[in-house]
């Protein structure tokens, strides 16, 4: 990725979790968007990202934009992995399998514990 890309990609993702913490749009941003929290499976580092996100019976799909541009939703394909992310103000876990879908999208769905 570009370096000014990265710079821009990095100075919303800030945004976006302080946006979350904020008394005015707070409340607004969270029914949507959520920070997730995994373990690379190559690195073994922890890894959080903001991403925009769907309620479900039973967890969230998250519908990630651009997918061959980001790396971060591999970590989940086959028999997928375990993951944290925050709902209702608290930190919630589960276990998300990425798949593509006919028109070429890619969708992690996130079963919760």
């Amino acid at each position: 990725m570009h370096s000014s890309v990265k710079t821009a990609v990095n100075r919303f993702n800030r945004c976006v979790v302080a946006w979350q913490d904020s008394p005015r749009v707070g409340r607004l941003v969270r029914r949507r968007m959520t920070v997730v929290t995994y373990s690379g499976r190559k690195s073994g580092r922890e890894f959080s990202i903001p991403v925009a996100y769907f309620r479900q019976p039973g967890g969230v799909r998250i519908d990630v934009m651009m997918p061959d541009a980001k790396n971060w939703w591999r970590n989940f394909t086959g028999d997928g992995g375990p993951l944290s992310l925050r709902l209702d103000d608290e930190i919630r876990t589960g276990h998300a399998v990425a798949r593509r879908t006919d028109k070429g999208r890619v969708e992690v769905t996130v079963e919760l514990a």
